[in-house]
């Protein structure tokens, strides 16, 4: 075994004890596999003592899930190689490392070029049709371009276009893993089914595991919020979104698509929020050719209102009237011209219909226009980033207080109407975007002081309460991490959590892997 794997974590590596959500934790050790038998060895290593592991991929979660509780960290971020193609059925199959940046996979996918020095003959034989073939695409888009493709898979990561495409577990289509006790498992969609709720896993050195899944009913709307169980599920299933506390994923297969042959942007603007709510409702009618739609609320403009106006950086943004109270964001994917303009009207109509005018609205089907409406949408989150980070120079325990709840689709009013109560009634400032597709918006509350941010922590976790109630998800979408497991025993409740705990204990008896996410006393990280 090489004794090198792992060494003293020191201040140099600072950095690898936080994470976006800003919390700091702390650790002893740390370690850069670059392959799958060298976190076979570093695991094998770790569990002699029992040493807490916690997994990181780009740490650009926001749910602390990548912040240490003691211990040590296995940062993936050099396991960044496309290892095979292969095509079935007409589509085509990509394996990757977990430390795999999906901003750089994209633009591969696009761009048809691979390293495939390593790879085998018959994925070099695959890449050859792959190169003849229309351009692919993976779907999944979440707004952080520099995540992993790990830390995606490790939270069931999504995005806007997952209104039509779905979240990262439908494009995953095998995963090999390393347990805790170094022993490897690999699984492949359509091979491993439970009976009911139990579920018996081999691993590749020939034991078995076999589980009792918990009994709890997902929410009826997009979920990240905990284990993924229901009866008769596929294993692969389980491990996608488990919060890297299950195993260590080591390669990943995931599914591509063609690229549409139109992709059209529509942004429609609206006075008030509840215009725009209607406006989705109407839309949400159209089954075919819209993947996206997204949503900016009066605070999140007028944020970049200001930042046009103070900052160079933001000076490609367009022009946005006072008149603009809130927008909503469309994206199509079409076959022809014909299809995208019968779109466009029939958006331009319920545009009408809810008080907007079709007249004011951008379209955006040229290359340069999508990338001015791209820049458009990623704009807010990283505006409100920027505001939280001059924030804490006066307030350095202050973090950015962001809400990633879902609801059922008879909810969603509701919903809206909870989060306008509530701030207005704290008078916290804030700004919501987000899929308002999948009944889920992001609510950033800003504190300017430190009770604004204990008031903001309380409401948040008050939302999380109103959320369950409606059977709604506390985590949509970012993961559990640290940060939201009390609410996600608010969602399920203690006899639920402690299935959960027994189906982590079977894979991971020490209790090892991702200590402190799903289950964590909070305390613990900064």
């Amino acid at each position: 075994m090489d004794q090198t794997l792992i060494r003293k974590l020191v201040s140099a590596d600072e950095e690898y004890l936080r994470d976006e959500s800003k919390k700091i934790g702390h650790a002893e050790t740390i370690s850069f596999p670059e392959t799958h038998e060298q976190v076979c060895q570093i695991m094998a290593q770790l569990y002699e003592t029992g040493t807490s592991v916690t997994v990181q991929g780009s740490r650009t979660g926001l749910a602390a899930a990548a912040v240490p509780f003691g211990g040590h960290v296995l940062n993936m971020s050099r396991m960044d190689k496309v290892l095979s193609m292969r095509a079935e059925d007409d589509r085509f199959y990509i394996t990757v490392q977990p430390g795999v940046i999906l901003q750089k996979l994209n633009k591969a996918i696009a761009a048809r070029s691979f390293d495939t020095s390593s790879w085998d003959e018959a994925s070099q034989e695959v890449y050859q049709s792959f190169l003849k073939a229309p351009v692919q695409m993976f779907t999944p888009d979440p707004t952080e371009s520099t995540a992993a493709i790990g830390g995606m898979v490790a939270c069931n990561a999504s995005g806007a276009r997952s209104y039509h495409y779905g979240a990262t577990r439908r494009h995953i289509q095998a995963v090999r893993a390393v347990l805790a006790n170094g022993q490897t498992i690999s699984l492949r969609r359509g091979e491993i089914f439970a009976k009911g709720l139990e579920l018996t896993i081999p691993t590749e050195q020939g034991d078995t595991i076999t589980v009792q899944l918990p009994s709890y009913k997902m929410p009826n709307c997009k979920n990240a919020s905990g284990y993924y169980c229901c009866e008769d599920m596929d294993a692969l299933d389980l491990f996608i979104g488990s919060d890297g506390t299950l195993a260590v994923l080591t390669e990943i297969e995931l599914s591509l698509l063609p690229v549409p042959a139109l992709t059209w942007g529509v942004s429609c603007f609206f006075q008030k929020e509840s215009q725009a709510a209607f406006y989705t409702k109407l839309a949400r009618q159209i089954k075919q050719g819209i993947v996206a739609i997204e949503y900016f609320d009066p605070c999140a403009l007028d944020i970049l209102r200001r930042q046009k106006a103070e900052s160079t950086a933001f000076a490609g943004l367009p022009f946005l009237p006072d008149s603009f109270g809130c927008a909503v964001y469309t994206e199509l994917h079409c076959d022809t011209e014909e299809q995208a303009y019968e779109l466009l009207e029939a958006l331009s109509q319920y545009c009408a219909a809810a008080g907007g005018d079709p007249d004011m609205t951008w379209v955006a089907s040229s290359d340069s226009d999508r990338d001015m409406l791209h820049f458009f949408r990623h704009a807010v989150p990283e505006s409100v980033n920027m505001q939280v980070e001059r924030t804490k120079h006066t307030y350095p325990e202050i973090t950015k207080v962001g809400g990633d709840l879902a609801v059922p689709d008879e909810y969603f009013e509701e919903l809206l109407e909870l989060y306008d109560s509530t701030l207005k009634e704290e008078g916290l400032q804030h700004a919501a975007w987000g899929h308002i597709g999948d009944n889920h918006i992001h609510v950033n509350i800003l504190p300017r002081d430190m009770d604004e941010y204990s008031r903001g922590k309380a409401l948040l976790a008050k939302w999380a309460g109103e959320v369950s109630r409606m059977g709604g998800a506390v985590s949509a979408e970012h993961g559990v991490g640290k940060l939201k497991a009390p609410f996600l025993e608010v969602m399920y409740g203690t006899e639920y959590i402690r299935e959960m705990a027994a189906l982590k204990a079977a894979f991971d008896p020490r209790w090892m892997l991702g200590r402190g996410n799903l289950f964590a006393p909070q305390e613990e990280v900064e």
